[in-house]
């Protein structure tokens, strides 16, 4: 594991306080400005992102017309969420034809790639078309982003890796610690989310339901397939965080900076996104086999999920595809991670250098 000394890690970073200096003027961020920092990143990142998955997901119906009861994965760069091909949510004749022409997922047209989509959908269906399914997915995707990033900020501060720890095991804990905590966190209200969209629900309905599955199978179902979602989330975290850290020391220590500039984040970010990928892609293919499976047993009436281990379906996979399976979708996955990654990070270390130069002057001016 590559490390830095603390000379070498903080040499010129911006909280590093020198002799005389006021208590405060290193400018430390509080969790609000934390949280409004992350906050941003999350919302620029899905209004960047989204537009690619919509075309992603229309190229692809395209191709395969998606079939009444279908799940598909839907991402808008921060979240993947699982989404069911419906047919008039239960309505029929004219009503359900109409929804089912209109929806965002199945409209027709015939594009030749992917800047042919952006400019035809653009043109002929109008450019919010470009972010159709944003809202609800934004309802989950900030939040769980703000409690990721905020949680991660307060752990690395806590073990002490701003005060001069430059042991890359901090960021690499802090990653996997805090993603383990928004996962968990979030997971329920994802089943939730999944349970409203397979049929109409009233919020009595819907606690009714719930209620159910805990007691036919116990408070756990409400984390069904938490599983497979740490097995990648939290190794893609810890690596991450482990090489992002790493490469901005490095690129602040070679540039003489106190603290990364956007572009040097945007591209610490994209390169260590695409390390983590990479590495932990056949996780990510277990998760989208187990996100689908989840997906027909939630929306399916006599469907139930089968439960089948992480290893098993790695070993089948292997067994029937080879190394290749196990990498399967690697291009559009790094094609996605790598803008989204940077995008974040890249305007959460802006904002958060706003808020560290804002205290800074503030804390100056109060000991002046």
């Amino acid at each position: 594991m590559p490390s830095l000394s603390p000379l070498q890690a903080h040499q010129d970073h911006p909280t590093a306080m020198a002799d005389g200096d006021p208590p405060a003027y290193h400018g430390a961020l509080t969790p609000v400005q934390q949280m409004i920092a992350s906050g941003t990143g999350a919302i620029l990142t899905s209004l960047f992102m989204t537009p690619l998955d919509v075309v992603k997901i229309r190229l692809q119906s395209q191709m395969k017309p998606m079939a009444k009861g279908q799940c598909f994965l839907y991402c808008n760069g921060l979240m993947d969420h699982i989404c069911h091909c419906t047919n008039g949510n239960g309505m029929k004749g004219a009503a359900a034809a109409s929804i089912n022409a209109n929806a965002w997922y199945k409209r027709p047209g015939h594009f030749n790639g992917t800047f042919d989509a952006f400019f035809k959908i653009a043109k002929h269906e109008g450019i919010t078309t470009l972010w159709s399914g944003l809202p609800p997915t934004l309802l989950m995707a900030v939040p769980a982003t703000v409690l990721y990033y905020t949680c991660y900020d307060q752990l690395k501060e806590w073990m002490g890796y701003e005060n001069g720890k430059s042991s890359l095991a901090i960021p690499m804990a802090c990653g996997g610690i805090a993603r383990v905590f928004a996962v968990t966190v979030i997971s329920p209200l994802e089943l939730v989310r999944t349970k409203m969209q397979s049929r109409p629900l009233t919020y009595n309905e819907l606690v009714g339901c719930i209620r159910t599955s805990v007691n036919e199978e116990g408070l756990l179902s409400l984390w069904r397939g938490l599983g497979p979602t740490l097995l990648r989330d939290a190794p893609f975290s810890m690596l991450l965080w482990m090489n992002y850290e790493y490469m901005k020391a490095r690129v602040c220590l070679r540039y003489h900076m106190k603290e990364p500039t956007f572009l040097a984040s945007f591209f610490s970010g994209a390169v260590s996104g695409v390390i983590a990928a990479v590495l932990t892609n056949p996780f990510d293919v277990v998760k989208t086999h187990r996100q689908i499976e989840l997906g027909d047993a939630l929306f399916s009436k006599n469907a139930k999920a089968e439960s089948v281990s992480t290893w098993h379906i790695l070993r089948t996979i292997y067994a029937q595809q080879g190394v290749n399976g196990l990498f399967a979708g690697i291009a559009p996955r790094i094609a996605k991670v790598a803008p989204a990654c940077a995008m974040m990070i890249g305007t959460y270390e802006f904002s958060k250098s706003f808020f560290h130069k804002r205290n800074a002057a503030l804390a100056m001016q109060t000991y002046l």
